[in-house]
């Protein structure tokens, strides 16, 4: 049975843990989450935020419904009629802060805030972490696609390598805002207005007798939309020199072939020659593409070989991330309401990286007016005074507390926005092409060595001291309550 509420994306022990509340009265308790990474993926010099839409579209539609509440109530727990009454008139109260959607982001500053009741706050973890965590990571992998190919056209190609259906709409949709030009699943160009872009199959050219044949047909049914590909048989003795024919066929009825396709062989090699025999049959204007297990590696090699590629079809790499296939973003307690006010918590964990930044914070991105470029990120806590022009900062290293520099003139841009406050969307979401346009922008406020696909420069994400302070402080607190 399919069924489109997602209130039930979740782990169990969340509705255990909301269980446990209500029977201890303790639901309706405040609490504070953030939501960040600990480490880059692919080893690139940054992330590139998304899946904020998604997240928005389930957050207003949370609610426990007949089947879902059948379904709980056939669980081993046996959870009491009167808390399944609860979970009947459950809907999200709270407040979210996010970072936008095509943010340059790194490790350890959040990137969601919530505010709400523990009730609320433990239901959504899981779903939120699942759309986040995906999407985060395919637009980072599109890219660092994009930054070996910043001049040529991007089509994602991941449909049917895709982990499902969701996985692969919207991760058309992560690569869309990072560059990519065109997808070729067609739910996705409807559902988001992405450009969809597709050429035929081999099964096009074999159920024909000949490759000319199959060629000269589906350009007499699509004469405005002709990429054929040229690999069935062979790429240059039958693929190519038939694709000239068409070519010259076209050109008659005044009409222009777009392109031919190479997908497989080595791509170098013939692409150059392809290019070669297209130039010399008067089809300069031609474009190649190439498709065939690309990533962002393969395609720096082929650009380094020369290959005459001007589009390139990108499938199984971007859409699994196949070289790093998770992100490991968290959800973590940083605050709880007690006594009217937030008690700042921490995890503590025997990996340093694993301990937590308690409190309630904000981020900010230092921006240099001299450079107008970023100097640096900031995390404050949010009773602290906004750190504003003229106002002297000082930047501890965060791998090396004892190294720090001060900065002075700078624009503090906040990160986090309200999006949801007392439950109710306050922000107009922005489309998907102004998604897009904000990414690039955002590339321009970094230096380059920040952006590098090797060996990129670390760029710092820095507490400030009264954040360090309050850290160090519940460290101390928790090793002298130790036994």
């Amino acid at each position: 049975m399919l069924n489109s509420n997602l209130t039930l994306h979740t782990d169990k022990y969340q509705l255990n843990m909301m269980y446990a509340h209500w029977v201890h009265g303790t639901h309706n308790d405040k609490a504070v989450f953030e939501v960040y990474f600990r480490k880059l993926p692919f080893g690139n010099g940054y992330a590139v935020f998304a899946g904020l839409e998604r997240i928005v579209h389930y957050i207003q539609n949370l609610h426990f419904g007949e089947e879902e509440l059948n379904y709980l109530r056939a669980q081993e727990e046996g959870y009491p009629e009167a808390f399944l009454e609860e979970l009947r008139s459950f809907r999200f109260t709270g407040r979210m802060d996010a970072v936008a959607e095509g943010t340059l982001v790194f490790p350890g500053e959040p990137l969601l805030r919530i505010e709400a009741r523990l009730f609320e706050a433990h239901l959504i973890e899981t779903a939120m972490l699942n759309m986040l965590n995906y999407q985060t990571l395919i637009a980072t992998k599109a890219s660092r696609i994009k930054q070996v190919a910043p001049q040529d056209i991007l089509l994602e190609f991941g449909t049917r390598r895709a982990q499902e259906t969701e996985a692969a709409v919207w991760g058309a949709r992560a690569a869309y805002i990072a560059g990519f030009h065109a997808t070729s699943n067609m739910r996705a160009g409807m559902m988001f207005g992405i450009p969809a872009k597709g050429t035929h199959a081999h099964a096009w050219v074999q159920s024909h007798d000949s490759e000319e044949e199959a060629f000269r047909r589906y350009a007499e049914a699509l004469p405005d939309q002709v990429t054929l590909l040229v690999d069935t048989y062979d790429t240059l003795r039958s693929g190519v020199p038939a694709a000239i024919r068409i070519a010259k066929m076209l050109r008659e009825r005044s009409k222009q072939m777009q392109a031919i396709r190479l997908d497989s062989g080595d791509l170098a090699y013939l692409s150059k020659q392809a290019r070669r025999m297209l130039d010399e049959a008067g089809f300069p204007e031609v474009k190649i593409v190439a498709s065939n297990d690309l990533d962002e590696n393969i395609m720096l090699n082929l650009k380094a070989e020369g290959a005459r590629i001007d589009t390139w079809g990108v499938g199984t790499q971007l859409i699994t991330a196949a070289d790093q296939p998770a992100l490991g973003g968290v959800y973590k307690l940083v605050a709880r309401e007690k006594d009217g006010a937030w008690e700042p918590v921490i995890k503590i964990s025997g990996n340093p990286e694993k301990i937590s930044n308690p409190g309630v914070k904000e981020v900010y991105r230092l921006v240099s007016k001299a450079t107008g470029k970023a100097e640096a990120d900031y995390i404050a806590l949010r009773e602290e005074e906004q750190p504003a022009p003229g106002r002297r900062l000082k930047l501890t290293d965060p791998l090396h507390v004892y190294r720090h520099k001060y900065i002075d003139e700078y624009e503090a841009i906040p990160l986090l926005q309200p999006i949801f406050d007392g439950g109710k969307l306050v922000s107009e979401l922005p489309s998907l092409e102004q998604i897009r346009h904000y990414h690039e922008q955002q590339k321009h406020l970094f230096w380059p060595e920040y952006m590098r696909k090797l060996n990129p420069e670390v760029y710092r994400v820095h507490l400030s001291d009264a954040t360090w302070d309050l850290k160090m402080r519940l460290v101390q607190e928790h090793q002298e309550r130790r036994p």
